[in-house]
């Protein structure tokens, strides 16, 4: 069930309270334990594709686990098989070696449940729908599913705690490039799914525009708490949005380094003016060029 909507602020715990009381204080997570307990598993996966004559080796014996409520993003070189990853997660494709779960179902009997949101790098708004009917539409199909998703009460609530309200019967067309992301956003979240999968959603965006959309995500991750993975080009972006962020190497694509981000939540613009932002910042740098090099 979605916990019904709040307009009050609350922060989002932290990595550390939504797992302590799990794990226990200074506790130890075998790696079998992590997979069984994770949101989302990558066991070894290995993904090829066929290109005309040729194969192309994607991923490479990838190994991950997302667990329950977390925020990962997946960051690295183009073509280094983060796309491919988030379609792994999402039922779309299927490993060619290893395996991936997602809360102890195979990805495709979780897409068959609608266990999914997915958030693409542009809107993909119904051009004929209003901003309150393109937001209400995946709930509106899911109405005699297990996990109908918010109310359209809720729905209201969290359109108008995230601006939207002035725009409830705006076609898409009359909407700029970051409003129509907002109601995409908010599209997602609307569903109820325990799992969003956000394949560079802000790619498309000016820098200010950009900036802003990453606080509004987490305005509203830290009401739903849902498990994230999010892919992303950005350095910076990944380190304010992310609980840990997996850096891939160049391919065949393979985890070089899982960096932990240590900020404080709920995070705000006055994050990126600290010591230990721009300390994670300089790891995850160091990690993207280390991966592209090895």
């Amino acid at each position: 069930m979605t916990p019904h909507w709040s307009l009050e602020t609350g922060g989002s715990p932290t990595q550390a309270e939504r797992l302590g009381e799990r794990i226990g204080v200074g506790g130890v997570v075998s790696r079998a334990d992590a997979a069984a307990d994770a949101a989302i598993s990558f066991e070894a996966v290995s993904k090829w594709f066929r290109r005309k004559d040729r194969l192309v080796h994607a991923l490479s014996r990838v190994s991950l686990d997302v667990r329950q409520s977390e925020f990962v993003s997946l960051i690295g070189p183009s073509g280094c098989g983060k796309s491919t990853m988030l379609r792994l997660a999402g039922g779309l494709l299927e490993p060619d070696r290893g395996s991936v779960v997602v809360n102890n179902q195979s990805p495709a009997e979780a897409r068959r449940q609608k266990r999914y949101g997915f958030v693409p790098q542009h809107p993909a708004l119904l051009p004929w729908r209003t901003v309150r009917r393109n937001v209400s539409l995946l709930s509106d199909v899911n109405r005699q599913q297990e996990n109908p998703g918010m109310s359209t009460d809720d729905q209201l609530a969290m359109l108008d705690d995230i601006g939207l309200t002035p725009f409830l019967d705006s076609l898409p067309r009359e909407l700029s490039g970051g409003l129509q992301q907002r109601v995409s956003i908010a599209r997602a979240f609307a569903l109820g799914a325990p799992v969003l999968l956000m394949d560079e959603p802000f790619s498309a965006l000016d820098e200010i525009t950009r900036a802003d959309m990453r606080y509004l995500l987490l305005h509203l991750w830290g009401k739903i708490g849902s498990t994230v993975l999010f892919v992303t080009h950005s350095i910076p972006e990944a380190v304010v949005l992310s609980d840990r962020v997996a850096v891939l190497g160049s391919r065949p694509g393979r985890i070089t380094q899982v960096i932990d981000v240590s900020l404080p939540r709920p995070r705000h613009a006055g994050v990126e003016d600290s010591d230990d932002y721009h300390r994670v910042l300089g790891e995850v740098r160091a990690a993207l060029r280390q991966g592209w090099s090895s």
